[in-house]
């Protein structure tokens, strides 16, 4: 039998591989898509377009592990019946509950990987991700540095420049800001200079003209200067950051002192407890996943129909599982000491594997059963 449990194993392993590679690169694309046209509209390059995506496959990677592992069980124990493999095993002896050996490890390596993850790879990736977009954020050189092209830092204002020289002069400057809804301002400027003084960033237009309308009178104004400072720097939005972010933070720093994590991140007690146990509670759904996907699908039986119905059953109650997750996360936020709740659709998930398990091992219990009532 130990032959037959590496066997198994690398069946589940080959196509958990397929699955989550495929369903990596789903979600990535969508993600890629938006990401790009937003950071290469903002006048970043392509390293940091790859950069960003880099930093967000751990948490993309988390999100598809429970959806590989239960088509990877499903798929598995679906091709093994279809070719009576699984018959074959069950003729010589082999019981469910054996036959579940190899799924349960399947399950744990799964868990494991898992726990990597949401305990040191995704925090320290999202945490390293929010600093990347607040420098970013914080660079308003590098946003209106694009030539030839309208850009929009903010809502209601736009920026354009025809040509910036080897001298970082900007040529043919043209600043919109609609931000006053009582009036709109123009400036155009036949050349400027970006001046960064440590976190303020001042526009020096030179040889220009400002544009003032007012809206309500319906009144142009005009000025032409010869030298005109303007301070952009509000013009990019900067996303202040806290001092801790406990979804940022790896989850030994997370087991400390929770009075000094909730004071340096504004985040309550709940927050923390549910963050924690929720990162626990991930893996164990994984291991649940594998054995849902091949208890639903060994109490079916052999069936030259194959068994759709008990895969569209088990894609629903893994659904109506992962459902549970998300109702049980606000209780635990109001209140820590209900932690434990976050692992009853871990649990419920266990227990309804071993009670489908107890039925394939004892396919004639409701038979016997009957029989007894009638003799009765």
């Amino acid at each position: 039998m130990p032959h037959v449990d590496r066997y198994m194993l690398s069946q589940l392993m080959v196509l958990f591989g397929f699955f989550a590679l495929v369903l990596v690169a789903i979600f990535w694309i969508n993600r890629a898509v938006i990401l790009f046209d937003t950071l290469i509209g903002d006048g970043q390059t392509a390293l940091v377009f790859l950069e960003f995506t880099a930093l967000g496959l751990p948490r993309l990677i988390a999100t598809v592990l429970p959806i590989a592992t239960f088509a990877a069980a499903v798929y598995v124990t679906n091709r093994m019946t279809s070719e009576s493999e699984l018959v074959v095993l069950r003729a010589t002896g082999a019981s469910p509950w054996r036959l579940a050996r190899p799924i349960l490890t399947f399950g744990l390596c799964v868990a494991l990987g898992m726990s990597i993850l949401t305990h040191f790879l995704v925090p320290m990736a999202q945490s390293e991700l929010k600093q990347r977009e607040h420098e970013i954020a914080r660079n308003v050189t590098a946003r209106l540095l694009t030539e030839g092209t309208f850009l929009h830092p903010t809502p209601k204002v736009t920026f354009y420049t025809r040509l910036i020289d080897a001298e970082g002069v900007l040529r043919d400057v043209f600043l919109s800001d609609r931000r006053n809804q009582e009036q709109g301002v123009i400036y155009t400027a036949a050349e400027a200079y970006l001046v960064r003084n440590d976190d303020a960033t001042t526009l020096i237009m030179v040889d220009g003209l400002a544009q003032r309308l007012n809206r309500d009178g319906m009144r142009l104004a005009t000025a032409k200067f010869a030298d005109f400072s303007f301070d952009i720097s509000a013009l990019v939005r900067i996303d202040t950051v806290r001092e801790m972010s406990i979804a940022n933070t790896v989850t030994p720093a997370l087991l400390s002192d929770w009075d000094m994590i909730s004071e340096r991140s504004g985040k309550t007690r709940g927050d923390i407890a549910e963050e924690i146990n929720a990162r626990f509670a991930q893996p164990l759904f994984c291991m649940v996943a594998a054995m849902i996907g091949f208890s639903t699908l060994l109490i079916g039986g052999f069936s030259r129909f194959g068994v759709w119905r008990e895969i569209v059953f088990a894609f629903g109650l893994l659904l109506a599982l992962d459902g549970m997750r998300g109702t049980l996360v606000p209780p635990v936020r109001e209140t820590a000491s209900l932690w434990p709740l976050l692992y009853l659709p871990a649990l419920i998930g266990a227990i309804l594997s071993s009670l489908m398990l107890l039925h394939a091992a004892h396919p004639g219990w409701r038979a016997r059963l009957h029989r007894r009532r009638s003799a009765a």
